[in-house]
């Protein structure tokens, strides 16, 4: 999945809070790659991890919303 990337779980926590704080954020991956400063292939990493662990939800236009949000 993320090409032998270490993710951090300090980073995936935080982006987890994020969009917990933020029930409403509905991020493209370019945009939630320059709100957390992140690259592409780390944004990427994160954002497929967190939907494979439930935390968020991939909708069809392409943007990360939280899967309490989608529900």
């Amino acid at each position: 999945m993320t090409s032998g990337l270490s993710l951090s779980p300090v980073l995936l926590q935080r982006i987890t809070r994020d969009y917990a704080e933020q029930p409403c954020l509905r991020l493209t991956p370019q945009q939630a790659q320059r709100l957390w400063g992140l690259d592409g292939p780390t944004c990427g990493a994160v954002l497929t991890a967190l939907v494979d662990a439930g935390v968020l939800h991939r909708t069809p236009d392409g943007r990360f919303v939280s899967r309490q949000t989608a529900a």
